[in-house]
C-alpha cells in the first residue's frame, strides 16, 4: 500500500513566499553594499526557472516512476513508513543525495542540468528557486533506496524535505551560527561557499541538510572570504531558455570541434573545465655558436 505522506513542497509554499519578501525587505532597511542582494531581473529569472521546473519536473517523473516502480515490485525488501524509519530514510536519501550533487560538479554532461542553479550572480532566497528543467540526470542515484525496499514515494517525501531544508540556506542575511550547528548541518554559510567562483571553494559543500558528508570524505571548506557568486565563466542573459540550455550549447559546440572520439568523450564525461591534452611541439634544433658558424 502507498504510504500517505504530506507534499511538503506544497506546504511550504507560504513560507517561501514569505521569507523572501521579509529578505527583500530587509535589503531595503538594511543595505549591505558588500553583500550580493537583489536583482530585478535576476530574481524574476529564478522566480520563472523555478515555475517551469514544476512542469518540466512532471514529465520526467513519468519514466522515473515507472522506473522505480518496477524495480520496488522486484525486490524482496520493504522498509515500513514508521516514524523512525522516515527518519533513517531521511539520512539515506541525504547520503545520496550528496553523491548526486558531486557527481553533478564533476561530470559534465550532469553539470549542464545543475549550472543553471548555479548561474546567478546573486545569492538570496530566490536563487534557491532557480531550478534546471532536465532534472532527469538524478534518478540513478537513488536506484540503491528502492532496491532496499524504500517506497517511491517515501523517497519522494525525503527529497522534498531535503529540497524544502535547503530553501534557507540561499541567503547572506543569516551569519555563521553557532559551532554544533555549524559541524552538523547545512547552513548559510556552507552553503555561500557552494556558490562562490573562487578556486578555494570551487566543488565544495555539497551536503542537503548535513554537511557531515563533505567532512568525512573530503570536499568541506569553511567560509573565510567574502564569496563571489556565479559562475567562472559567467553568463549574461536572463532569457530563461538560455539559462537552461546554455552548457548543453557548449557541450555541443565543443563535440561538433573534437578532432577524436576520445576528446569527444571527454567533452561530455570528463569534468566542466576538462582540456584534452595536446602533443607537445617538439623543441627547434639548438643552433650552433656563433664562433663554429665562422669556422671553416
Amino acid at each position: 500500500m502507498e504510504p500517505n505522506l504530506p507534499d511538503v513542497v506544497l506546504w511550504s509554499i507560504p513560507a517561501f513566499v514569505l521569507l523572501t519578501v521579509l529578505e527583500m525587505v530587509s535589503y531595503r532597511l538594511h543595505p549591505d553594499d558588500d553583500a550580493a542582494g537583489y536583482d530585478a531581473k535576476d530574481a524574476a529569472t529564478s522566480v520563472t526557472m523555478g515555475l517551469g521546473s514544476l512542469v518540466f519536473d512532471l514529465l520526467w517523473k513519468i519514466p522515473v516512476v515507472a522506473i522505480y516502480a518496477a524495480l520496488y515490485e522486484l525486490t524482496p525488501l520493504r522498509v515500513p513508513v514508521l516514524w523512525w524509519t522516515v527518519l533513517l530514510m531521511l539520512l539515506a536519501q541525504d547520503f545520496f543525495y550528496y553523491w548526486s550533487h558531486r557527481g553533478h560538479h564533476v561530470i559534465r554532461i550532469l553539470w549542464a542540468c545543475h549550472v543553471v542553479h548555479h548561474s546567478s550572480r546573486k545569492f538570496n532566497l530566490t536563487t534557491a528557486l532557480r531550478q534546471p528543467w532536465t532534472s532527469l540526470t538524478s534518478w540513478p542515484f537513488y536506484l540503491p533506496l528502492i532496491a532496499l525496499g524504500v517506497h517511491p514515494a517515501a523517497l519522494a517525501f525525503c527529497s522534498s524535505a531535503n529540497l524544502v531544508y535547503q530553501f534557507w540556506v540561499h541567503t547572506e542575511r543569516v551569519d555563521k551560527l553557532p559551532r554544533p550547528f555549524e559541524f552538523v548541518l547545512n547552513t548559510p554559510s556552507h552553503h555561500r561557499v557552494h556558490h562562490a567562483s573562487q578556486g578555494g571553494y570551487l566543488d565544495r559543500n555539497f551536503g542537503g541538510i548535513l554537511i557531515l558528508w563533505d567532512r568525512l570524505f573530503g570536499s568541506f571548506a569553511p567560509e573565510t572570504e567574502r564569496p563571489v557568486f556565479g559562475l567562472t565563466k559567467n553568463i549574461s542573459t536572463h532569457n530563461p531558455f538560455r539559462v537552461a540550455t546554455h552548457e548543453y550549447a557548449a557541450i555541443a559546440r565543443d563535440v561538433r570541434s573534437a578532432a577524436t572520439w576520445s576528446e569527444r568523450a571527454g567533452r561530455v564525461f570528463r569534468g566542466p573545465g576538462w582540456q584534452p591534452s595536446r602533443p607537445a611541439v617538439p623543441a627547434a634544433p639548438a643552433r650552433p655558436h656563433a664562433a663554429t658558424e665562422r669556422t671553416g
